[in-house]
């Protein structure tokens, strides 16, 4: 085998190998830590915007009680008052839950992707780089 540098002991090359693992390894750690932050906040965001589709859903069903309510007194305009309410709670209960299915697709997989794929590439180049120094 040779030296990389004329000047360099195995001892030494096997030291620095050691280092740059270790830094490598706190790396891609810190990498990790980063992207499952990032998707927790959306998948935070999304939780509470389909927990307020579902408020706003509750209030549009007693909205429709009400107008079922005030139907069954013929009173007219205030039926069509009421179910303009409720139409207009389900239609923001519908936005609100579209808005936060869409922040929760965007966090998963639940796993650091970039990481694993980071990972598995530095596998790759040790796995080439052993093959290389044995043939």
């Amino acid at each position: 085998m040779t030296d990389v540098r004329g000047d360099e002991t195995t001892a030494a090359l096997v030291t620095r190998l050691s280092q740059q693992t270790t830094e490598l390894v706190r790396a891609e750690l810190k990498l990790a830590q980063l992207e499952m932050t990032h998707k927790a906040k959306y998948a935070g965001f999304g939780a509470g915007a389909l927990a307020a589709a579902a408020l706003v859903a509750v209030l549009g069903l007693g909205a429709l009680v009400a107008t079922a309510i005030i139907a069954l007194d013929l009173a007219l305009p205030t039926w069509l008052a009421g179910l303009a309410v409720t139409v207009g709670l389900f239609v923001v209960a519908g936005c609100l839950a579209l808005f936060g299915r869409g922040k929760v697709r965007h966090a998963v997989p639940p796993q650091p992707e970039r990481t694993v794929a980071n990972v598995q590439q530095d596998i790759e180049t040790l796995k080439e780089s052993r093959h290389r120094d044995h043939a």
